[in-house]
């Protein structure tokens, strides 16, 4: 058996490792927001998991590439007569995409296997690391399954499938996070706090704050998957009122939170009036009301994130989705997951210590 001062070593190393494999993952959501942004995400028109991580070298392997990307819709329906050079842009995009996918998964692999040959794991943690694995191996896949989409007829992907991506990226990150805020070296106990009780309550549902972010994020990518943003660039009206014509004008009705993008866009703003005053109301009432001063300030992080994020928000539909903006609010939803998933496990940290 290990001692504690040991496992605790080795813990924060565990811990330091997953941080790493978040934050470069966390980069590759938001370049991933950027290939889409650009409309770059299929001028690679091949997978070439092994060899594609070389991009093409001279004059005769560009044209080559070139060519290829030519056949396919993209090219003959939207960029007809698009130069090699305006050609070389979107792909660079798309490449490096890729290659930070593979980067990722040696950054992961490699001090897996390390850290377990050396058997300093701590029991029950491996079968969660390879399920991480296997997910993100999943997730080069569903990624090439998405790209294939806008391949056939239409030049754009799926936005069932870009959804299901960027929702599996997400649930990845959010996962390694949790991961390493659970190995993360506790503080020593905390003394008991007359304001235990009312924690506790509120940190039994926080969780489902959680899950209502991710899904605002999920809904963010049908957003994005139909260009649903620009159909109303204006706020707080849409159209001639708050409550835009033709909603859930489809057959089925259902069909059209997925597919029609008025409706599309209509849900996602009410996802964030929503998360306005829950996550708002959450925030605020940590800042104001828990004992400890780390709490306090959660809680008023939680404030600042989610006021960026609804200005971002704002600032991308009145800016037609400039691509600085947009980028930025798709930033501001990952952060505000991370500063929700920090402040959650601090709370149920918290609440737990105190009531133990």
């Amino acid at each position: 058996m290990f001692s504690r001062a040991y496992q605790t070593h080795h813990d924060r190393q565990l811990a330091l490792w997953l941080l790493t494999c978040a934050v470069v993952i966390y980069g590759m959501i938001l370049l991933g927001g950027v290939t889409r942004l650009t409309e770059s995400g299929l001028s690679m028109v091949e997978w070439r998991p092994i060899m594609g991580i070389w991009p093409p070298i001279g004059e005769a392997a560009w044209q080559e590439v070139f060519a290829k990307y030519q056949r396919f819709p993209e090219y003959q329906k939207i960029n007809q007569g698009m130069g090699l050079d305006e050609f070389k842009v979107i792909f660079m995009y798309e490449y490096l995409h890729r290659v930070l996918g593979r980067l990722i998964g040696l950054l992961f692999i490699i001090p897996l296997v390390f850290f377990a040959l050396r058997g300093v794991i701590r029991p029950g943690l491996m079968p969660r690391l390879l399920v991480l694995l296997v997910l993100g191996g999943c997730q080069g896949l569903l990624g090439w399954y998405m790209v294939k989409s806008g391949l056939v007829d239409r030049p754009s992907v799926s936005q069932y499938r870009l959804t299901a991506h960027l929702g599996l990226a997400v649930a990845l990150y959010a996962a390694i996070l949790w991961q390493f805020l659970n190995l993360w070296p506790k503080a020593g106990r905390r003394s008991k706090s007359s304001s235990t009780a009312s924690l506790a309550g509120v940190a039994r549902w926080s969780p489902l704050l959680v899950v209502l972010v991710y899904l605002m994020i999920l809904s963010g990518g049908l957003v994005a998957g139909t260009d649903a943003g620009y159909a109303y660039p204006t706020w707080p009206k849409m159209g001639p009122g708050f409550v835009p014509p033709g909603l859930y004008a489809a057959t089925p009705s259902w069909l059209a939170a997925f597919e029609d993008v008025t409706t599309i866009q209509f849900n996602h703003r009410l996802f964030a009036y929503l998360l306005f005053f829950l996550v708002g109301g959450f925030g605020l009432f940590l800042a104001l009301k828990a004992s400890g001063t780390a709490l306090r300030l959660a809680g008023g992080a939680v404030m600042a994130a989610l006021l960026l994020q609804i200005t971002l928000g704002i600032g991308t539909l009145l800016t037609r989705m400039a691509i600085p903006v947009a980028a930025g609010h798709q930033a501001g939803a990952i952060l505000l997951l991370t500063v929700l998933l920090f402040t959650v496990h601090l709370l149920r940290r918290h609440t737990t210590i105190n009531g133990s």
